[in-house]
């Protein structure tokens, strides 16, 4: 589905913060990207979606990311950002789930019936008509992935979902995020919330791949973990 090969990308000249970066997830699969600050996730996610391009090659459901395809290509892929303050900009919820589908040429009475769905699927008709700045930071973020999923993305990269959330708004959005059946990255310091969404994790270290393989085996290897500046998840015990 979204294939990445010997990607490389800097800011400046010489100074790479994504290194020859080869993976690929395939359709339906959840994947968390982890790594301390600085490992290269933020960039790859700007990558995929076409906001910084580097060197190599990028390709979304076979089609190969360039400047042409870049519309086409941000159809297939929907991106809940870390702050929701900077993703909800419409009066309401409803306006916000409104616009994509609008704005892909769909009618107002099937946009309705994309973004009655959506709600129901998520338990979130409550927010329908609420007004966004006078949402909770919890609600904020459950009706931000509301607007990404009524765009009908075939994949759908999350920057810190659980940034900044308390304990009961957190578990919401881990349970949603479980619930989704799209193909999902996930770049996250919440390593308890990537063992319980994501089959598959993907560590980083200075914009190369340190690991990759099954979630449960990389976030129990201690010894890993820490040589990358990362720690146990609390399920795992820290002693």
């Amino acid at each position: 589905m979204v294939e990445l090969k010997h990607v490389s990308f800097a800011y400046e000249p010489g100074k790479e913060v994504v290194r020859d970066l080869s993976f690929r997830l395939e359709d339906g699969e959840s994947v968390g990207l982890i790594g301390a600050n600085g490992a290269g996730k933020s960039t790859v996610m700007k990558l995929l979606l076409g906001l910084v391009q580097g060197e190599g090659e990028i390709t979304v459901d076979g089609i190969l990311l360039e400047k042409k395809s870049l519309a086409e290509i941000r159809r297939k892929i929907g991106f809940v950002l870390q702050n929701s303050d900077d993703q909800m900009f419409m009066p309401t919820v409803y306006d916000d789930m409104m616009f994509a589908p609008l704005n892909y040429g769909m009618t107002r009475e099937e946009a309705e019936k994309k973004v009655d769905a959506v709600l129901s699927r998520l338990e979130l008709g409550a927010l329908k008509n609420r007004y966004n700045h006078k949402l909770s930071g919890g609600e904020k973020k459950m009706a931000a992935v509301a607007t990404i999923l009524a765009m009908e993305p075939e994949a759908v990269l999350m920057d810190e979902p659980t940034s900044g959330l308390d304990p009961y708004n957190r578990r919401l959005i881990i349970r949603t995020v479980c619930g989704m059946k799209e193909t999902k990255l996930i770049a996250s310091h919440d390593l308890d919330m990537i063992l319980e969404s994501c089959s598959r994790v993907i560590l980083l270290s200075e914009g190369r791949i340190a690991a990759d393989g099954k979630a449960e085996e990389i976030l129990r290897d201690r010894a890993l973990l820490e040589a990358n500046h990362l720690e146990l998840p609390l399920s795992f015990g820290r002693s």
